[in-house]
């Protein structure tokens, strides 16, 4: 493994000797620059992994010369080195991109732990933004991490836990790219060369199902007039997917545990075991500890599969997402239909952020399917929306706020009379406002409280 350069910048022989050693002792690759000309030209010359920058130095403050160093390597973290009486000033460099900041006369072993918790934030954030690259240009499809946080999270534990052999757990609703994040688990891993075997297990029957897995011998059953290799060992050295297991019938659940127990299996007919070596991947929308409390599901197998458990959000948990995913399908169908489509109408999209998408990505992506074929226009408007599910269900509209604001006032008045039997007087103290000021907001509003004296009587 390589070891990390590290740039240190101070005009202090002394203290930028003494760094070094300290660092190189911890097997770090240490460049030190007394003049911040050096510094630059050092980060020119070479890429550093992270940077330690005095706040104070000869000709300029360490603000001003962290902001070049990032210029020339914008995702390099920057450590500030700084007096206790300036700490002020070194939570401002943070505030513009640094990393964090030591104090002097600095604790050797508090640097190398803000040091080593620097290179892992950063190696991190390399193995994400890998990832989407990866994820990008083999599917095209660059909105995998979009907008959200709670997807963002999902990369960084898929770039944490990619190059492992640990089992990996996928849960959520259909739709939401079990499949997609998957494949950027193969694609990140060392078996990215090798096979990717993808199988759906609720859309086979229990004898197929077997079959499929772990491939047959000629005469196995009636129909079997040759031996066929199975997923298991096509995948061999590769990954398989196990979609949907939560569906997998109890019979090829105790087939299976052996599998990942031994690593190895009889094909239907045969006497003679394969062994493989393969790296599994499984998804469900149940939720599987249900499924074993009801019998359905065997507890050895499922201790067995939830090793790294990754839980994938709903669409409706990350609307931040919808527009740049509308965007993209909208462009990918244009496309493919040949028609110039500019965008969609704001009370269309309003449509679109209001809707729970209980389908999800799938089910986004058939609507804007849907609407970019039917428009006849260069703008897709709101009756092209949802169109089925609005005549069955009615839809929220959001209100202007000033009128939304009013009819949360008229409803607010409304209870606190009925509450009082029609007392004005014991309604304003409630409210907290003067009685004449509460009568300015019956009036604003038509509220008669005698009506409410009524109401009470009734």
């Amino acid at each position: 493994m390589f070891a990390a350069k590290i740039l240190v910048v101070d005009d202090d022989r002394n203290l930028v000797e003494l760094m070094r050693m300290r660092l190189e002792s911890a097997h770090y690759e240490v460049t030190p620059a007394l003049r911040e000309a050096d510094a630059l030209e050092a980060a020119k010359r070479g890429p550093f992994d992270l940077s330690i920058v005095d706040l104070k130095l000869a000709d300029r403050d360490g603000i001003s010369l962290m902001e070049e160093l990032h210029s020339i390597s914008p995702e390099m973290p920057v450590i500030i080195l700084t007096a206790h009486g300036s700490i002020e000033s070194a939570v401002e460099a943070m505030r513009r991109g640094a990393y964090n900041y030591l104090t002097k006369p600095f604790d050797a072993r508090e640097m190398l732990l803000q040091v080593d918790r620097a290179l892992q934030s950063s190696r991190l954030s390399h193995e994400v933004k890998r990832l989407r690259e990866l994820v990008e240009e083999q599917f095209g499809f660059p909105n995998i991490v979009a907008k959200s946080d709670k997807m963002n999270r999902v990369l960084e534990v898929v770039g944490r836990i990619a190059k492992t052999e640990s089992t990996v757990y996928l849960q959520g609703e259909s739709g939401t790219g079990k499949e997609l994040i998957a494949k950027a688990v193969h694609l990140a891993s060392e078996r990215k060369d090798k096979a990717f075997v993808a199988i759906n297990c609720a859309a086979l029957p229990e004898t197929l199902l077997e079959s499929e897995l772990f491939g047959h011998e000629k005469g196995a059953f009636t129909g079997a007039i040759r031996s066929t290799k199975g997923l298991f060992a096509q995948a061999h050295e590769g990954t398989i997917f196990l979609d949907e297991i939560g569906d997998m019938p109890l019979s090829t659940q105790a087939k299976l545990l052996r599998v990942l127990q031994e690593r190895q299996f009889y094909p239907l007919g045969s006497e003679r075991p394969l062994s493989v070596d393969v790296r599994v991947i499984v998804a469900t929308k149940k939720e599987l500890e249900d499924e074993v409390k009801k019998g359905l599901f065997r507890e050895d197998l499922f201790f067995r599969i939830h090793v790294i458990p990754i839980r994938l959000p709903p669409l409706r948990e990350r609307k931040e997402e919808i527009s740049p995913l509308v965007e993209h399908f909208m462009k990918k169908f244009a496309s493919q239909m040949k028609k110039e489509i500019k965008g969609l109408t704001p009370q269309a999209m309003q449509r679109l952020m209001l809707h729970d998408w209980p389908g999800n990505i799938r089910e986004l992506e058939n609507t804007i399917e849907y609407a970019v074929a039917m428009t006849r226009q260069d703008v897709i408007g709101e009756d092209l929306i949802l169109q089925t599910k609005l005549e069955s269900q009615p839809q929220e509209v959001i209100k202007p706020l000033k009128r939304a604001r009013d009819d949360f006032e008229k409803d607010y008045l409304s209870q606190l009379l009925q509450l009082c039997g029609g007392n004005v007087s014991q309604a304003a103290k409630l409210a907290a406002k003067y009685r004449a000021d509460f009568y300015d907001l019956l009036k604003k509003h038509d509220l008669k409280p005698k009506d409410f004296k009524k109401s009470n009587k009734a």
